[in-house]
């Protein structure tokens, strides 16, 4: 019985020391998932652009109305040709962090027919 008198608490202590950890790992796939979505709308909405180009319209415009509302500060996007680039900043979890995240996609329309 005397062994456990000298646990007590244990618990309690290796928990709040293991606490701020699990909350680093916790913000860290959080940023993580959001840096692979801001990848995946940054494709669409590129290719959103090209396929613009192929109906003659306005690739610039088509590839912001693929993008969602939280992107509309965050999203670059250039039409060079009949390239579309697009360049997304994930919403930063972790402050600091969001631009090194940021995607890059290029859609390409294809050779003029």
């Amino acid at each position: 019985m005397r062994a456990f008198a000298c646990a007590r608490g244990q618990a309690t202590v290796e928990l709040v020391g293991i606490l701020p950890l699990a909350v680093l790992v916790a913000l860290v796939v959080g940023q993580l998932l959001a840096a692979g979505a801001a990848r995946e709308l940054a494709g669409n909405a590129a290719e959103a652009g090209a396929a613009a180009i192929l109906q003659g319209t306005d690739a610039a415009q088509a590839a912001h109305d693929a993008l969602p509302g939280w992107s509309a500060g965050r999203a670059t996007v250039q039409v060079s040709g009949r390239e579309v680039h697009v360049r997304l900043r994930p919403v930063g979890v972790v402050p600091g962090v969001a631009d090194r995240l940021a995607a890059t996609a290029v859609a390409d329309a294809g050779p003029r027919p």
